[in-house]
């Protein structure tokens, strides 16, 4: 199977492995040790949030996926080959979170370097960079100077760069971090034109909100280690309420139906707590039964936020040695 940018064949059993796995993964700075038991693993195609607090070990994990260091312990494997293989980095787009490129450049001689860098056919030059520029929303700036761009267009360009020669797995570190609202919607759109084109996403970001918006899979980790590992909607799922959107009942506060007790939201929506998922179509039925008209029913929801700062509360943040990473939370 050859990939739409005629590239080198994509072999048919690389679709099956994962774009990264690791395995014990530990890395030690004389007497600190900055990861320890990282395993996890990262599907292909899928656009993965790798979340943990400040010092949770995320740069050094995502040094040593880059091959940019050394791991002390353990193993990894980036599309299927060690950590550091060269061919492999190939594949890899990157944006750092700290970067700066030479102000005196134009954005269109900013990617020309990086398409020598990364030793793309000189044939393919225009069209990589081109098709770069349109992408990050830069087609206009291609020929301004890097020092008359905001940070916000800057944080573009890199992430133009990070997007050369079409990689098969894409890390982003922070990419919205610079941008306005509008700039956050266009780079999120991005990233899901990225997926739709079978890249691996493996993004790094403070901005929870941003965050739950695009991913299909999150891992945690503190100290080092995975706390959880999870789809996004089991993680942020709350398997004990159900919303209800009514009208027809009046109460001033909680209000028994049932074996169950709502109480009370904006725009008539009720919460039931202490219920189970599959126990809706009995509230359903007691509401009816009452004579209430029922307009939505929704599973209980927490922000990734919520969970992201429940799980960091109950766990590892407060001792350690006991998280080991787990398929489910």
């Amino acid at each position: 199977m050859i990939d739409p940018e005629n590239r080198a064949p994509i072999l048919l059993e690389e679709t099956s492995t994962p774009a990264i796995r690791t395995l014990d993964l530990a890395k030690r700075y004389g007497k600190i040790t900055a990861l320890r038991g990282l395993t996890m693993s990262v599907p292909r195609g899928e656009i993965f949030g790798f979340l943990g607090p400040n010092g949770a070990g995320k740069t050094t994990a995502v040094k040593l996926l880059l091959g940019l260091a050394r791991p002390s312990g353990g193993e990894g494997w980036v599309l299927s080959a060690p950590l550091g293989d060269l061919e492999a980095r190939r594949r890899v787009g990157y944006l750092p979170e700290l970067f700066r490129y030479q102000e005196w450049l134009t954005a269109r001689e900013v990617l020309a370097l990086h398409c020598s860098l990364a030793r793309l056919p000189r044939r393919r030059w225009a069209d990589e960079i081109a098709g770069a520029l349109r992408l990050v929303g830069l087609d206009r700036r291609g020929d301004s100077r890097v020092s008359t761009f905001s940070k916000g267009m800057q944080q573009r360009l890199g992430l133009g760069v990070a997007l050369l020669g079409s990689p098969d797995l894409v890390v982003l570190d922070e990419p919205t971090s610079a941008l306005d609202p509008v700039g956050r919607v266009e780079v999120r759109d991005i990233i899901h034109e990225l997926k739709r084109r079978g890249a691996t996403v493996f993004l790094n970001s403070h901005l929870l909100s941003e965050v739950e918006q695009v991913v299909d899979r999150v891992a945690v980790i503190d100290h080092g280690h995975v706390l959880a590992l999870s789809g996004i909607a089991d993680f942020t799922a709350d398997t004990q309420t159900v919303r209800v959107r009514l009208t027809g009942v009046t109460a001033s506060g909680s209000m028994p139906v049932g074996r169950f007790s709502l109480t009370p939201q904006a725009d008539g929506w009720w919460m039931a707590r202490g219920i189970m998922r599959d126990q809706a179509p009995d509230l359903v039925a007691a509401l009816v039964g009452l004579g209430a008209r029922v307009y939505a029913v929704e599973p209980g929801h927490h922000t990734l936020e919520e969970r992201f700062l429940q799980l960091l509360k109950g766990g590892e943040h407060a001792s350690g040695a006991d998280y080991r990473p787990t398929d489910h939370i």
